[in-house]
């Protein structure tokens, strides 16, 4: 779009604005698979959540901003007693669900996590129920499947990460749209909120890389999500829009953080991403290592006794992995560890699993760790590379084999797609509902814990529950 900077004409709002408006607004789901793969991206993020309630580091920044700042009648945060207004519910819930890099997972020119907008929808769910408006856990999975779209389709072919923005973008502007549809915005309104989101910019990617990897990455989706229910509730209360927020030269999005560059948009809005979205069934691992951890795991039994023996490993990768997770020298936190594909691969050799808890210091500790990764050689295949990046096959491969010092070696062991892959997908429902008995069991006891165990089993009577019962179910 171009215009006349000299002029104070209102142009009309930037084609994307308006799709993504006229799509959340508007666009009925009718993908039964969406629907049962938003389900269980339900129930594993609130796995997640119980998970992450575990970890003081994440449990400290929880409940109000200061002290005694609740709201009676608000959002609940799972796990714990907090009410909360809906910004700040946003927050907890966000950070709950990512904090691990445990949940959802979607990759393309750019990653990231869609199920990170629950943070929004669940706030904002929540809270309406809770004011009389009819919400049910249906509505939820709907809003999901359109959050899910919306950033896994902008992350097709646009590349956030290639100048340096962290992709926490993509969660803000997908939980403004959904947040201020469920608020009961109009199309318009919608545009006007979007339009907030982009001017915002984007966080710089540097804490998700070293020298500077911190926890900050653990909270920056529930930052983006608090924010966008804020940003809705603005223009809900009359603030204006910005029609060309992206394009206006020099001062829009696109001059001033893209380069130049416009969107492109890979496919139309539907319910794609739901139905390809990738779980983190096994490991709490980045997911360009998921499958370097099972070949690591697959190995264990012919490394757990000559780990003093071991020469050399290799691991061939895709050339995203070498990119983001390639990483030697000090790893100073569990931030820095949970992204290091040697770290990852040298605990599984080592334990024959990799946990959570892998990541704290205590753990890290084991010299046996660091003296794995300095003899391990990091290497793109570059077929894998092609295999990522192929639509049709969005596979996430790695291989693992190590030498001895006796110049004997263990087999290659490849794994091409991960367990929470599309393409294996029966093999992790059964997992999926495992992990989250195992982590809701973290938690609850007695009958409430056996409540939250069955919740899931009956997706009928799942879909018609009011939100508000729903959340009440997870009140600790």
């Amino acid at each position: 779009m171009t215009h006349d900077m000299t002029s104070a004409a209102r142009p009309e709002p930037d084609q994307l604005l308006v799709e993504i408006a006229e799509y959340v607004t508007g666009y009925a789901v009718q993908s039964a698979e969406a629907h049962e793969t938003a389900r269980l991206c339900l129930m594993d993020s609130l796995a997640c959540m119980m998970m992450a309630l575990k970890f003081p580091a994440c449990t400290k920044l929880l409940g109000p901003v200061v002290p005694g700042a609740v709201l009676a009648g608000g959002t609940r945060v799972p796990g714990t007693s907090f009410e909360l207004d809906p910004v700040t519910g946003a927050f907890n819930i966000g950070a709950l669900v990512r904090w691990l890099d445990y949940n959802d997972t979607w990759l393309a020119a750019e990653w990231g996590h869609p199920s990170d907008n629950l943070g929004a929808i669940l706030a904002v769910g929540d809270y309406l129920s809770r004011q009389g408006k009819p919400v049910k856990v249906q509505d939820v999975l709907t809003w999901m499947i359109k959050a899910h779209e919306i950033q896994g389709v902008l992350a097709l072919e646009n590349a956030f990460n290639r100048v340096g923005l962290d992709h926490v973008i993509l969660v803000r502007v997908a939980s403004t749209a959904v947040a201020t549809a469920m608020l009961g915005g109009t199309t318009k309104q919608v545009v006007d909120a979007l339009s907030h989101a982009w001017i915002d910019g984007g966080a710089l990617r540097t804490y998700r890389h070293a020298p500077n990897t911190g926890p900050r990455k653990s909270w920056a989706a529930g930052d983006a999500t608090s924010r966008a229910v804020l940003l809705a509730l603005r223009v809900l209360r009359g603030e204006m829009g910005y029609p060309t927020a992206l394009s206006a030269k020099t001062w829009g999005f696109y001059d001033c953080l893209f380069k130049g560059n416009r969107f492109a948009m890979g496919r139309p809005l539907g319910s794609y991403v739901m139905e390809h979205v990738l779980f983190k069934v096994s490991y709490p691992a980045e997911f360009h290592a998921q499958t370097a951890v099972e070949c690591a795991v697959k190995l264990h039994p012919q490394v757990k006794n000559r780990i003093n023996e071991v020469s050399r490993i290799v691991i061939e990768t895709q050339e995203s992995a070498v990119r983001i997770i390639d990483k030697t020298g000090p790893l100073n936190n569990p931030a820095d560890r949970d992204h290091c594909i040697q770290y990852m691969t040298a605990v599984p050799l080592i334990h024959g699993t990799l946990t959570a808890e892998h990541y704290e210091n205590g753990e890290a500790a084991d010299s046996r760790i660091d003296a794995l990764r300095q003899k391990m050689q990091v290497v793109e295949n570059p077929q894998y590379t092609v295999d990522y990046l192929d639509p049709e096959k969005r596979s996430i491969a790695n291989a693992v084999q190590v030498f001895f010092a006796d110049g004997s070696a263990t087999e290659r062991v490849e794994v091409q797609y991960p367990i929470g892959h599309r393409r294996r997908r029966g093999d992790a429902v059964p997992l999926l509902k495992a992990k989250y008995e195992w982590a809701i069991g973290e938690i609850f006891e007695g009958d409430q814990r056996k409540r939250l165990a069955e919740l899931f089993d009956d997706e009928g009577k799942l879909a018609e529950l009011p939100v508000q019962e729903f959340m009440a179910m997870w009140v600790k």
